[in-house]
């Protein structure tokens, strides 16, 4: 797990249900149950203030670190791709975005692309996007103050589910991201029987939480949270996730009260998922 990825999952995680903010020397220590060095803890800390996503504070001697706008935004999007699923029947109509950005924005373009893959978008061709969610319109919103950016959005239907089996298939790499669930399945879930017994605690219970959102979290990028009549035979994302969100809430008391422990508090200020 790199540095910068922990620090944003402890405040993911943790230090935003605690007012979203945090001392230097609190997430020095917390960072080091993950064995990262003060001073590389310094750096990722700068580094992130310098981006935008943290702002800093003198108390005293002290300087404190708190999330920005930009960073509270980033949290709840991450937090909702992770653990919600689209609920009800699908209605059969597939949300197309079309796009076009001048060779010239190239940077333009590629975050573009990483944000319709963010959105649960999958690509027919280049320029061409669907989705069986109604998301498009966070699209427009997100790229509505970047003139580069032309968008087209429509909706259409297939011939039917026979076609709309094979959009499904041309659009995402979905054989490969089962066999991963597959992998992740394979690794927490003997583990749940430790996790219900509670014989994880403290240090070892947050690193362990830790791991489990470190190791799930790539998942949203790529799943699209297809309709079931769109994903194929035995798919196991489902059950992944499900395993997921038993593990982090199995874990969820004992990695609270060894952060608790470490920043000298008592109580969560937010309530939280999972």
């Amino acid at each position: 797990m790199k540095a910068r990825s922990l620090v944003f999952d402890l405040f993911g995680d943790y230090l935003r249900y605690r007012g979203g903010e945090v001392r230097l020397r609190h997430l020095v220590a917390l960072m080091a149950c993950f064995d990262v060095p003060e001073p590389t803890v310094r750096v990722v800390a700068a580094r992130l203030r310098k981006e935008g996503w943290l702002s800093s504070r003198k108390e005293g001697r002290e300087t404190v670190y708190e999330l920005t706008g930009a960073a509270w935004e980033l949290l709840d999007e991450g937090r909702d791709r992770i653990f919600d699923r689209a609920r009800g029947p699908w209605d059969g109509q597939w949300h197309m975005v079309l796009y076009s950005v001048p060779e010239s924005e190239r940077a333009v373009r590629e975050q573009l692309r990483k944000k319709l893959a963010w959105f649960g978008f999958g690509p027919l061709s280049a320029s061409v996007w669907v989705s069986p969610h109604d998301r498009a319109p966070r699209i427009r919103e997100a790229f509505a103050d970047e003139p580069s950016v032309r968008l087209d959005i429509f909706r259409s239907r297939s011939a039917g589910l026979e076609e709309d089996r094979d959009i499904a298939a041309r659009a995402w790499e979905l054989g490969e991201l089962d066999r991963d669930y597959a992998e992740l399945l394979r690794r927490y879930r003997p583990r749940l029987g430790r996790y219900r017994s509670g014989n994880l605690t403290g240090r070892h219970a947050l690193t362990e939480r830790m791991r489990l959102v470190h190791d799930y979290r790539r998942f949203p990028f790529r799943d699209p949270d297809l309709p079931p009549e769109l994903l194929p035979e035995g798919w196991r994302g489902r059950q992944a996730h499900e395993v997921f969100l038993e593990a982090h809430g199995l874990l969820r008391g004992a990695a609270e009260a060894y952060v608790d422990e470490l920043l000298g508090t008592d109580r969560v200020v937010v309530e939280q998922p999972g």
